[in-house]
C-alpha cells in the first residue's frame, strides 16, 4: 500500500510530496519530492496518536449524568450513578458500546486506545463461565473496528484505602491476586491484532494494598503499567491518612515508577512530586475533558513541562470523543488558572506543535506501541486531515497544528490508519452503519430494562 500526501509531518519535520510505502503494519519506505499517486492521496498526514485512557461502556452514560439533584454534585455522586448504570449491562452491549466508542475514536484521529478495563464479572461479582468472557468483548470491538489495542485488565480488590469489601457495582470489578493472574495469562493468549499489547492496571491506592500492588509488577515485569494517582482531593486525604503520604509521592518512593508507567491524572499534586514525577520518565496519562466534566481539578501542566515531563491524552468516561478539544482543553484549562497564553511550550514555538507532538510520543511510550511518528520501521499509525478547511487552509506548517488544536472544528479527519489498516476513509468509518445499528439495538434494550 502506498499513500501519496501534499504535506506530511515526519520524523524528521514538515516535508511536501511524500509518499509512504506501508507492508506488514509497518511504514516500509519514504520519497520526498514525488509526484501524485499512490493507493490514497490526502492533504495533510500526520502520525496517529493513541488514546492512552478509555473506559469504553461510559460512553453509553454520555449525558445521563448533567443533572442537578439536592446537595452538592461531585465526582462521588457521579460514580455513585455509574455503578448503577454499569450493573444492568450484559456481555453484548458491552462489546457494542465498545465498538462505537473505538470507531468514534478513529474517526476523530486515533489510531489506538488503551482500554482501562475494570468490568470483569457478571452483575454481584459471580464470575462468568469463561474468566476473560468481557475482556473478549473489548478485543471483539478491537477487531470489529481495527483500532489499536493496548489492553489493561484492572486489579481492583477493595473499596476504600482501608481494604473495605466490595460492595455494589463495585463487585462486578472485584479480584484477588492469583484470580487476577489467571485472567491476564488467558487474556495474553487471544489478542484480536498482531500488533496488540497487554499491560497490568491496578486501579488506584484506594483499590489496590500495597503489597499486593508489589507482587503484582512481579507478574509483568516489562510491559506497561497504568494506574488511576491523586484524581480527587479526597482521594489524596484518605491514602495520606492510610500510608503516611500523599499518592504520587508514596507511589514513586515505594515503586519502581519509570518509563513503562501511565499515572492517569495525576491532578492535585505538590511541586516537588511534579518534579518527580517528570523526572521519573513516567508518562502523567492526562483526561481534559473528562477531568473538567468531573470537576476534577487542573493538571500542574506549566511545571510539569519545564521540568521535563512528557504527557498523552485519553478520553477517560468518552462523554465526547475529540483529539483536538482534548489537546485545547488541556491548554486552556492552563491558561485559566494562570492568566496566561501560550503556555504548554517548553521554551519558544508553536503551542499546538507541542501539544500535538508531545501527546502524540507519549501515547506511544504509554501504551508500548511502536509508533508516533511518520519513520521508516514504525508501525503505520497515520491520520490525514482536511487542509482545505477555512480554519486550516491559510495557515503555514508551522501553523497548522494551532489551527487544528485551537481554530478547527471536529470532523477534518478524511483518512486514518492503525497500524495500516485503512479504517477511516473519506471522514466515515469503513463500518460505521453496522456498528451504530448495532448499538442503537443493544442500548434499545438496555432501556427497555430501566
Amino acid at each position: 500500500m502506498t499513500i501519496h500526501a501534499k504535506t506530511a509531518l515526519l520524523g524528521t519535520g514538515w516535508a511536501e510530496n511524500i509518499r509512504v510505502h506501508v507492508r506488514n503494519r509497518r511504514i516500509s519506505g519514504l520519497e520526498t519530492g514525488a509526484a501524485v499517486s499512490g493507493d490514497t492521496c490526502v492533504d495533510l498526514l500526520l502520525p496517529a496518536p493513541g488514546n492512552l485512557h478509555s473506559h469504553a461502556f461510559q460512553r453509553a452514560m454520555a449525558g445521563m449524568t448533567e443533572t442537578r439533584a439536592a446537595g452538592r454534585e461531585s465526582f462521588w455522586t457521579w460514580r455513585t450513578l455509574m455503578y448503577r448504570f454499569l450493573d444492568r449491562l450484559t456481555p453484548d452491549q458491552i462489546q457494542a458500546i465498545a465498538a462505537l466508542t473505538y470507531m468514534e475514536m478513529q474517526e476523530a484521529g486515533f489510531a489506538a486506545v488503551g482500554e482501562f478495563h475494570y468490568v470483569h464479572h457478571q452483575p454481584g461479582g459471580q464470575p462468568y463461565d469463561t474468566l476473560s468472557e468481557l475482556s473478549q468483548r473489548i478485543f471483539a470491538a478491537a477487531d470489529q473496528t481495527g483500532i489499536g489495542l493496548t489492553h489493561l485488565p484492572v486489579l481492583y480488590s477493595y473499596g476504600g484505602v482501608q481494604q473495605q469489601a466490595l460492595e455494589g457495582g463495585q463487585l462486578r470489578f472485584g479480584n484477588s491476586l492469583d484470580r487476577y493472574s489467571d485472567l491476564t495469562e488467558e487474556c495474553r493468549t487471544i489478542l484480536p491484532h498482531a500488533d496488540s499489547r497487554i499491560g497490568v492496571a491496578p486501579h488506584s491506592l484506594r483499590a489496590t494494598a500495597p503489597g499486593d500492588l508489589k507482587q503484582l509488577m512481579q507478574l509483568d515485569p516489562t510491559g506497561p503499567v497504568h494506574i488511576h494517582i491523586a484524581e480527587q482531593v479526597q482521594e489524596v486525604t484518605d491514602v495520606e491518612a492510610a500510608l503516611g503520604q500523599r499518592p504520587v509521592a508514596w507511589l514513586l518512593d515505594n515503586m519502581d515508577v519509570d518509563q513503562r508507567w501511565c499515572l492517569i491524572h495525576a491532578t492535585h499534586m505538590t511541586d516537588a512530586e511534579t518534579r518527580m514525577l517528570a523526572r521519573s520518565g513516567a508518562i502523567a496519562g492526562l483526561c481534559p475533558i473528562t477531568e473538567a466534566n468531573l470537576g476534577d481539578g487542573i493538571f500542574n501542566g506549566s511545571a510539569f513541562i519545564n521540568e521535563g515531563g512528557r504527557f498523552g491524552v485519553g478520553s477517560d468516561s468518552n462523554i465526547r470523543i475529540s483529539l483536538p478539544a482534548e489537546l485545547r482543553t488541556l491548554e486552556y484549562s492552563q491558561r485559566l488558572r494562570d492568566r496566561e497564553r501560550s503556555v504548554l511550550v517548553r521554551g519558544e514555538g508553536s503551542v499546538g506543535h507541542a501539544l500535538y507532538t508531545s501527546a502524540t510520543s507519549g501515547a506511544a511510550q504509554a501504551l508500548d506501541r511502536d509508533s508516533g511518528s511518520i519513520a521508516i520501521g514504525k508501525l503505520a499509525d497515520l491520520v490525514a486531515f482536511d487542509r482545505s478547511h477555512p480554519s486550516l487552509w491559510p495557515l503555514t506548517d508551522d501553523q497548522v497544528l494551532d489551527g487544528l488544536c485551537f481554530a478547527g472544528p471536529d470532523g477534518l479527519v478524511t483518512d486514518l490508519w492503525s497500524a495500516g489498516r485503512h479504517m477511516v476513509r473519506e471522514g466515515r468509518h469503513v463500518a460505521r452503519d453496522r456498528i451504530v445499528n448495532t448499538y442503537r439495538a443493544a442500548i434499545a434494550e438496555l432501556l427497555a430494562d430501566v
